[in-house]
This record gives structure tokens, C-alpha cells and sequence, in this order.
């Protein structure tokens, strides 16, 4: 393991200049956006001479340029915004109160709170390039004969200035709501102009139909509400209310389609130059990085691949490292020989034994997650006593505890403890302070907060310590009592699924016990906590990319070890690889069963939020199932002198005979 401070140079060299490359061209991409725009707002059928003159002329004004350094402005506070809080495993919601709380965060109110602003700026650009009644904010006004020229209010700028507010909020909430902020890595690899040019597309599309479902929220909430900010503007600003034009809070005025056409296309201006922003850094920050397999130099040794690969901060340079794994092991026979080789002097196959460790440490964590969420799930969201000197793991059969006797030698040792499931996942999770430096800050979020991903803290958060249960699933108290932890989908008892009697009642609650009852906004609080079932499997599953990586490296290593393996490394790892395999196989299966799961992928939305975390569990059930088979078509009879249990060596000559 290397330190934070040696893991920063990927940040450093890498990560940030990527998020500069991609806000440059999102500043260049801007000029012919902006161009569009002007030619849209100002489109005149019958005189198109006239149209073309006054869109250049404002396109090469003095104001049409400020209006364009206003509006570089915000794509680079856009860009700076995707670096801070963008992550790259997503944070699922269980329960409604967690998303809750996810909305109410004060570092979400601040990203809120500047997206909003950020809108008010563009409305003025957008204001000032479509002219006319929208020019500013203010006009000369006579309200009767007697009186002299007054300023005015000038309703139409005013709404599109609350237009430009009112969807940069939005915006800002659709990604907390629908993980905006989630950078997902493509199967397929392409170039990046490739990419952008079949993204565009979705993105236009996204654009146009978010600003439509922003104007029509906005205009019903206009409609009940445009009395206050227009008595507040007037009132802070010192202007008149002309009384001899409609007010805009009214049906008739609503309805005029010059106005809804220019806020749509204002808003669509809007989302369309922040979505590319986010589009160029998703291409940008997922692009493929090569590591070297092994250094000649000491100083440079905690850039190689079976070192960056066991690391966990900064999150992105793992998933990167793990991706690159994945591909060196498909596609570079020569990197695939450094892998096999053994170090000099001594012969120890080190850099096999780093990340066949790493992948097979990785692939048991989500074995014993699969478990522990089946085990809550059919005691009826209790969680199962443990004795205090018990050092017992969850297995999936009595079998496979034989076989994974191997297995611990490629582990790091590890504390016994419960695992955190589901039901337990949005509590804190107790990290090192020093973990956090300004330069991982990007992809590493606060891992204190209560809101945070809980995949995320799966990954980099350390285990509880025994007899250390978690509060979602308090201890025992009474030999023959057993609390309740948070209820997570059925509503039958243990007795109805498991068969058994119910157990039996403890005694009566002492006078001290009955004065501790929760409250009432304490017991309506832990209902809001109940897990939603989709949602809870999509976050059990939410940092699955790296479990998919590490079977696609360790399968296709495996396979190429048959003839390219010249000291027999990966022979020795054989057994304890293919149990980890099917044990996990075994859990997969038993996951997929459970009531409320659903087994084929749902449908995807096309809008700019990422929901492909949706889909990862059923890419790692078909990743899982290939592996196994590549690696029996490889060997084939050949896996009858692996030693391994009766449980597995059945499953494993179903894969053999293809009938899995």
C-alpha cells in the first residue's frame, strides 16, 4: 500500500488536466452554440437578409462579446463544479428519508445555490441577445397625465431572469435526484470525438425537453406566486408597477407564444451548454489510462499497476487501474508476460500474486455482502445474534467452507465483524481524517456524511470491529429477546418463513425501559427509513464495475496462462480462483431468487442523468457466467485434477458440459 501523498500524482498529472482539456473545448464549443442560439431568438421568416445582418452585428458588438467572456465564465465555474463533486461510484437512495437528507445537505444547498445564480447570469446573456421588451429591466413608464415620465418594471425580463433561476435549481436538484454527478465508464471503447458525436444527439434532445418540463413547472408556480418577487423587485429597486399592461400571472398573458418560444429556447441555451460541459468530462475523465506493469526505477514504483491497483484513494484511479487490468489482459500478450514473470533475484511471481490477490479480495467482499443482505432479508430484517468470541464467516453451504480454505492465503487478514448490509448502509462509517487532501477531494467525498455513497464507503471505509453491531440492528439485551432492525421488504414474520414457532416473550419492561420509549418524530422517522427493494439490490450493487473489471483480468489471465504461463504461477492460484468463482455464482443465484428482485435490466431514460449503476448487477451475473466458461473451455478436462470440494466440482462439470 502506498500513500495518499504518492497516490496524489495521479490527480495531479492526470485527472486535472483531463477536466481542463474538456472545459477548453467546452469554451470552444460555446462560440458556435452562442451562434445558434442568436440566429434561433431573433429567426425572422419574411426578412432573412435583415435577420442575417442584425446577428452578426450583435454577434461582433461590444456587448455581444461581454456577453460571451459572462457566459465563458460560467462553463468554467461549470467545469470546476464537475471536478468537486463528481463521483465514480453513484450514491443510491434506499429510503426516502435518505434522499432526503441527500437534497437538504448543506454542500447540495451550496451547489444549488450557485447553479441558481449561474442561471440569472445566462437569462441576462439570453435577455440581451433576443432584444426587444426583454432588453432590461427597467422602462420609462407614464401612469397618468399629470405625473412625468417613471421607471417601469419590465415584466418580460423579469420572468426570464426567474427562468434561467428556477431551471438552474432544477438542474441542480435532477442530479442529486437522478445521479448527475456519476461518471460510468463505457464498455465499448472509442475515440472521443466518436463519443461526443454519438452523445450529441441525447444531449440536444435532453436539453430541449428538460427546458420544456422546467417552463411548465415554473409557469404554474408563476401563475400562483408572480405577485411576490414582482412586488419584491419593485420594491428593492425602486420601480413602478405599469398598470396599463397585463400583469404575466394571468392565463391570457401566459399563453402568448412569442414568450413561451423564447423562455424554451433561453432554458434550452441554458441546459445544453451545462450538459456539454458534463458530457466532455465524462468523455475526458473515463478515458483509458495505461499503467506500467513494473518500474526499473524505486521512485517510480508506486505508479505501476499491482501497486496503484490495491489502492483506494482516489477512487477514479482505481476503477482506472482495474480497467486497465481488464484490457492488458484481453489485448497485450507482452504486458500479460510481465505479469507472468518472477522477480530478480529471488523468483517470486510478485506482480501475479499483487493483483490476483487484489481481484479475488475484491470478488470474496461482494460474496460476503451477497450473503449477509440474504441472511437479513429472510430473517425478516432482523439481524442474526453473534456470540463474542465467534470468528465464524458467512459461507453459502458447508462445501464451500472446505474449499475456501485456499482462499485465505490470497486475502488480507481481516477482523471479524458484521458485515454492513443494506439495512445498515447509510449509517457512518468511521474513516481517517488524514485520507482527505485538497487533490483527491474530487472523487473523494465527505465519507462522514450520513448522505454518502454507501458503495463508496464499502470500498474505502475499514470494517467495525467485533461485538461493534451496528445501531440500525441494536444488541441483545435478554437471552430471549430479540430486536427489530429496520423492516426491509416483507411483511410476513419469521415464523412464516422460516417455519418456526415465534419465539417466546421476554419479561415485562421495567419502569425505567417504558421511559425510554422513541418518540413520535423518532418513530416516523425510522418508517421513512424502511428500504425501498429495487433500490436496495441497485446500491448493494452500485460499485459492481470494479467486481466486473477484476473478472474479465482474472478470467482471461487464467486462460492465457494455458500457453503463455512458462513457470506455472497461475497453475498454483487455479483452486482457490475457480471457488471463489462459483461461490460467488452461488450467491449471485441466490440473490436473483429473492422475491423482490427484479431479473431483467429496467429501462434506461435518455436524459443526461446516468442510470447505468441500474443495470451493473445483470452485467456482472453475464461477466460472472462468461468467466467461469472461458476458463473451463481452456482447460477442460483438465480441471478434474484441480482439488476442490464435491459441491463445486458438480457445478464446475456443468459449466464443462455446458449446461449452466
Amino acid at each position: 500500500m502506498f500513500s495518499v501523498d504518492q497516490s496524489c500524482w495521479f490527480v495531479r498529472k492526470v485527472i486535472c488536466w483531463r477536466a481542463v482539456a474538456s472545459v477548453a473545448w467546452s469554451v470552444l464549443l460555446l462560440l458556435p452554440t452562442t451562434a445558434l442560439f442568436v440566429l434561433l431568438s431573433r429567426f425572422t421568416l419574411f426578412h432573412p437578409i435583415l435577420w442575417i445582418s442584425e446577428c452578426l452585428s450583435l454577434l461582433t458588438s461590444p456587448s455581444g462579446i461581454f456577453s460571451f467572456i459572462l457566459l465563458c465564465g460560467v462553463v468554467l465555474l461549470v467545469g470546476f463544479f464537475n471536478l468537486e463533486y463528481y463521483t465514480v461510484v453513484p450514491s443510491v437512495a434506499c429510503s426516502k428519508i435518505a434522499l432526503l437528507g441527500q437534497v437538504l445537505h448543506p454542500r447540495q444547498f451550496v451547489h444549488s445555490l450557485v447553479h441558481c445564480i449561474m442561471g440569472v447570469v445566462v437569462a441576462w446573456c439570453c435577455a440581451f441577445t433576443i432584444g426587444g421588451r426583454y432588453q432590461s429591466l427597467g422602462h420609462p413608464c407614464t401612469q397618468d397625465e399629470s405625473s412625468g415620465p417613471e421607471m417601469c418594471l419590465n415584466e418580460y425580463h423579469l420572468v426570464l431572469l426567474l427562468v434561467g433561476a428556477f431551471i438552474g435549481y432544477s438542474h441542480s436538484l435532477v442530479g442529486v435526484v437522478y445521479n448527475m454527478n456519476y461518471v460510468s465508464f463505457h464498455t465499448m471503447q472509442q475515440y472521443k470525438y466518436l463519443r461526443f458525436k454519438g452523445a450529441l444527439p441525447l444531449v440536444v434532445k435532453a436539453g430541449a425537453v428538460q427546458a420544456l418540463y422546467g417552463l411548465r413547472n415554473f409557469l404554474l408556480l408563476y401563475f400562483f406566486m408572480g405577485y411576490a418577487p414582482r412586488a419584491w423587485i419593485c420594491k428593492t429597486l425602486d420601480l413602478n408597477i405599469n398598470r396599463s399592461i397585463h400583469s404575466l400571472d394571468s392565463v391570457s398573458s401566459l399563453l402568448d407564444l412569442s414568450l413561451l418560444y423564447h423562455l424554451w429556447i433561453s432554458g434550452t441555451f441554458l441546459l445544453l451548454t451545462w450538459y456539454i460541459t458534463v458530457l466532455l468530462f465524462r468523455i475526458f475523465v473515463t478515458e483509458v489510462y495505461s499503467f506500467p506493469v513494473q518500474s526499473t526505477f524505486t521512485e517510480e514504483a508506486h505508479q505501476c499497476l499491482p501497486k496503484v491497483i490495491t489502492g483506494t484513494q482516489p477512487m477514479i484511479l482505481k476503477f482506472l487501474a482495474l480497467q486497465d487490468l481488464a484490457l492488458l489482459s484481453q489485448h497485450s500478450p507482452s504486458r500479460r508476460l510481465e505479469v507472468f514473470s518472477l522477480s530478480q533475484p529471488g523468483g517470486h511471481p510478485h506482480i501475479w500474486t499483487a493483483l490476483s490477490k487484489e481481484c479475488l479480495s475484491l470478488l470474496s467482499d461482494l460474496t460476503e455482502r451477497l450473503v449477509a443482505h440474504h441472511d437479513t432479508v429472510a430473517t425478516n430484517g432482523r439481524a442474526k445474534s453473534q456470540s463474542t468470541g465467534s470468528n465464524k464467516r458467512p459461507t453459502i453451504s458447508s462445501e464451500s467452507s472446505v474449499s475456501s480454505v485456499g482462499m485465505e492465503d490470497m486475502k488480507t487478514p481481516r477482523p471479524s465483524a458484521l458485515i454492513r448490509t443494506p439495512g445498515s448502509v447509510f449509517l457512518r462509517s468511521s474513516v481517517g481524517a488524514g485520507l482527505r487532501t485538497p487533490l483527491t477531494a474530487p472523487f473523494t467525498p465527505d465519507l462522514d456524511s450520513p448522505f454518502s455513497s454507501p458503495a463508496l464507503r464499502r470500498l474505502t471505509g475499514p470494517l467495525e470491529p467485533q461485538g461493534a453491531l451496528s445501531p440500525g440492528f441494536s444488541s441483545i439485551q435478554s437471552p430471549h429477546v430479540m430486536r427489530r432492525g429496520p423492516k426491509l421488504w416483507s411483511a410476513s414474520t419469521d415464523s412464516q418463513l422460516n417455519g418456526s414457532p415465534p419465539p417466546s416473550p421476554g419479561p415485562a419492561p421495567s419502569q425505567s425501559q417504558a421511559q425510554l420509549r422513541p418518540s413520535f418524530l423518532v418513530t416516523f422517522l425510522q418508517n421513512r427509513k424502511d428500504q425501498l427493494p429495487e433500490a436496495s439490490s441497485q446500491a448493494l450493487f452500485a460499485d459492481s464495475q470494479v467486481h466486473i473489471w477484476a473478472l474479465q483480468g482474472l478470467s482471461h489471465l487464467v486462460a492465457a496462462s494455458f500457453s503463455e504461463d512458462q513457470y506455472g504461477i497461475v497453475q498454483t492460484t487455479l483452486p482457490t480462483i475457480l471457488s471463489t468463482l462459483l461461490v460467488l455464482q452461488e450467491a449471485v443465484d441466490r440473490h436473483f431468487k429473492l422475491p423482490h428482485t427484479s431479473s431483467k435490466p429496467g429501462h434506461c431514460s435518455c436524459s443526461m442523468g446516468d442510470d447505468s449503476y441500474k443495470t451493473l448487477r445483470f452485467a456482472l451475473r453475464s461477466t460472472l457466467k462468461t468467466a467461469v466458461y472461458r476458463i473451463t473451455a481452456t482447460f477442460g478436462g483438465h480441471l478434474h485434477a484441480v482439488q476442490m470440494s464435491a459441491e463445486h466440482r458438480k457445478r464446475l462439470q456443468h459449466f464443462l458440459e455446458y449446461k449452466e
